[in-house]
């Protein structure tokens, strides 16, 4: 049965807009299950003047009215977490389990940071005579992706309201159905009219009007290097301030002193797969002494086998399929590309993994004896797929790390002072060092086509607001 999620957000209203409505399929079945409507520029037009209308009073509201608002959010959330967990497995593919244990938490986890950020932050100071003020930024407009759906919306969201900015958002119409719950919990949560508003539609059709609307004065883009340069062309225009969190092609450097070096292939390998394989900062490369090469093709294989596939529904399983037939189409493309450039096939390969004759399942594959010129090492393929690469020394891992036009993440598993001293030179915006996980009070960005400003933390926080300088006030 096909679920109707056909309304628009604009101006703290539900309204039913006479537009064209897409089919959102589940990836594990290939069948829809859910539609909505496809918006347009005169959509986004509505949206973003109810968005400038309300900017002067919300701009003004106290801090504790935020964080009230971003309390009852937080309630909500957690309310519908099993709702939420549920619709993310159905319209991207995560396995329940990955669903309910980091894709929710994620979400919460950046709305419970943006208030503990409020309940200290300073929005003035002074410096000699003068007062330095911090002040919303305007309007934002945010374009978020499919594969982590309720965090890439709560690391924009969450601090434009914490900061007093409104906002016009385009989800995903691949994955739209945890975003329209989240309007839901959002419309409850006695945020003023005009503040928030949700229009569903593609990127030439909804993302493009946000990206050059002159009543937007921030955008802030989640997605494929590719669709960033469109972004920024369009924003361009307007000078607007334009954030972008991109690509990547991370490396995951194991050095010889590591104190376990079976543990951190192993941990490379699930790092890769998962949420199979569809994270930008997804340790994709892994990078072995070269005298290790044969024993971390061993431990990688190994690791790839246990590596279930299947029905997302299923607890037992922890890869389900990629997200779309596009997407499926590009991964079996770059395997068959990898295969004929010589890099030697350790586990998967292509196809659908055996027993599986639906859905865009993949199977976990690895390649071994990669060099860094392959296109398998140097195109983000976004699926659960791994290359392992040799170094001869420190230098030589450090030059293959940096060698790609990417820099959004890093792994090296090491002795703790040699391990942080190759992090140093690695030209990303964020190193993970002997296994460490994700810290949402820390920036989240990347160098290079990895994109610019950063997400997450104070540093999220601050991409939303302006300093004034008040000279003569103090």
């Amino acid at each position: 049965m096909t679920s109707s999620y056909t309304k628009f957000y604009i101006n703290g209203e539900w309204v039913a807009p006479q537009r064209p409505t897409m089919e959102v399929i589940n990836p594990a079945t290939e069948e829809s299950f859910a539609s909505i409507s496809m918006g347009t520029a005169e959509d986004v037009d509505d949206a973003a003047q109810a968005a400038r209308i309300a900017f002067p009073e919300w701009s003004c509201s106290s801090i504790e009215q935020r964080k009230e608002v971003l309390g009852k959010i937080l309630s909500g959330i957690k309310t519908r977490s099993e709702e939420i967990a549920a619709a993310i497995s159905t319209e991207m593919g995560a396995p329940m389990d990955l669903s309910r244990t980091a894709q929710v938490p994620s979400g919460l986890g950046h709305f419970m940071t943006a208030l503990k950020i409020l309940e200290n932050y300073s929005f003035e100071e002074v410096r000699g005579s003068t007062r330095i003020v911090k002040e919303p930024a305007g309007v934002c407009g945010f374009i978020t992706p499919w594969n982590w759906p309720l965090n890439q919306i709560a690391c924009k969201v969450a601090p434009a309201i914490a900061t007093g900015c409104t906002m016009v958002l385009k989800p995903s119409e691949i994955a739209p159905v945890s975003a329209y719950i989240l309007t839901e919990v959002i419309a409850d949560s006695g945020l003023p009219s005009g503040v928030f508003n949700m229009v569903n539609g593609d990127g030439p059709g909804v993302g493009a009007a946000i990206s050059a609307h002159p009543e937007i004065d921030v955008v802030s883009f989640t997605g494929s290097t590719r669709a960033g340069r469109e972004v920024a062309r369009a924003a361009a225009e307007g000078i607007k301030r334009v954030t972008q969190e991109l690509g990547g092609k991370s490396a995951n450097i194991i050095l010889d002193d590591v104190e376990d070096f079976t543990k951190a292939v192993i941990g490379g390998v699930r790092g890769c797969f998962g949420n199979s394989g569809q994270s930008c900062n997804a340790p994709t490369r892994m990078l072995v002494p070269a005298a290790r090469m044969e024993e971390a093709m061993e431990v990688a294989k190994t690791a790839a086998a246990k590596a279930t596939v299947g029905d997302p529904t299923d607890q037992n399983i922890r890869l389900g399929p990629v997200v779309s037939e596009t997407q499926f189409n590009k991964i079996q493309g770059l395997i068959k590309k990898g295969i004929e450039e010589g890099a030697e096939l350790v586990a998967g390969g292509s196809g659908r993994p055996e027993g599986i004759d639906k859905g865009y399942f993949v199977q976990p594959t690895v390649f071994g004896r990669v060099n860094n010129d392959m296109t398998i090492a140097r195109e983000e393929i976004f699926g659960p797929v791994l290359c392992i690469l040799p170094y001869e020394d420190d230098a030589d891992a450090v030059r293959i790390a940096n060698d790609t036009d990417y820099g959004l993440s890093g792994y090296v598993s090491g002795e703790a002072e040699h391990a942080q001293q190759i992090a140093r030179q690695l030209r990303t915006g964020n190193v993970h060092l002997n296994g460490a996980a994700p810290d949402f009070s820390s920036p989240f960005g990347g160098y290079k086509q990895s994109g610019n400003g950063r997400e997450w933390g104070i540093e999220g926080f601050e991409e939303y607001l302006e300093v004034k300088a008040i000279l003569g006030a103090a």
